[in-house]
């Protein structure tokens, strides 16, 4: 028997929240072994980031290559890429057709606010990285960068999306309990190069929201490394970072954003 594969591509969290640690326990819950290519060392806890250690983009090369020689990838999922010459590298195998459905997490900033993307590099992300991915997962202040403007209402996230996948592939912009006309849901825009539609659930407001946006491209990666279509790939991440949110409701860890309960899936 051999295992369904996934590869992170991402930076590491020391607080085990978000990044590497993240997607390698969504993988992990949801049926799926994870591999991880480290892009950058974070020295980060609940309440911000520390320090950022970049690795040199020739170190994540060899880790990608290193996976990739001996592991039948199934699926790759991005984070934070820290740099250009790393968005480069991965563009690079991306452009090759060497990183199989590839889910695109465009990380520029931490939920605590914290920069994560040197600022040359955004437009390599647009131009280089994403026309090579099955599907984008920006959330709306991230599509705001890409795009260079604001998405203040649900027009705009539907707007983004499109504008977001107009190099062909499928965009999903998050985050929309943020757009005021929303109210008491989550709605998150999804692009699927045909047409735009909504994925709504109940709004959770909960202070374990650290690592919701990379928890829910590594259950996208999951899903689609196992075999799902973009459309139920998308609604059972979706179900599961809202389970994992809701199951961490009890816990008490750090005093700033805290994590989620990645196993409390049911």
């Amino acid at each position: 028997m051999t295992p369904t594969v996934a590869l992170t591509i991402a930076g590491s969290d020391s607080s085990g929240g978000a990044g590497v640690q993240a997607d390698l326990k969504t993988f992990a819950a949801l049926g799926v072994f994870g591999a991880s290519a480290i892009t950058a060392l974070t020295a980060q806890n609940t309440t911000g980031v520390v320090a950022v250690h970049t690795v040199p983009p020739e170190f994540v090369l060899a880790q990608v290559e290193a996976v990739l020689a001996d592991l039948p990838v199934a699926a790759v999922k991005t984070g934070m890429l820290a740099d250009a010459g790393i968005v480069a590298v991965v563009a690079e195998l991306a452009s090759a057709g060497r990183l199989p459905r590839l889910v695109v997490d465009p990380v520029m900033v931490s939920s605590s606010g914290d920069r994560l993307l040197e600022r040359d590099a955004e437009r390599d992300y647009r131009s280089a990285l994403l026309p090579h991915a099955a599907v984008v997962t920006p959330n709306v202040h991230e599509a705001g960068v890409l795009l260079d403007r604001p998405i203040g209402t649900l027009a705009d996230q539907h707007e983004a999306a499109r504008a977001l996948g107009s190099t062909g592939v499928a965009v999903v912009v998050t985050g929309g309990h943020e757009v005021a006309e929303t109210g008491q849901e989550a709605v998150d825009v999804v692009w699927d190069g045909n047409r735009t539609y909504e994925l709504r659930s109940p709004r959770l407001v909960a202070s374990n929201n650290h690592g919701t946006g990379c928890t829910f491209a590594s259950a996208v990666a999951a899903g689609l490394a196992r075999g799902l279509d973009l459309e139920p790939a998308l609604r059972r991440a979706k179900a599961y970072v809202a389970s994992s949110m809701a199951s961490s409701a009890q816990w008490h860890l750090g005093s700033g954003h805290g994590p989620l309960d990645h196993f409390g899936w049911n």
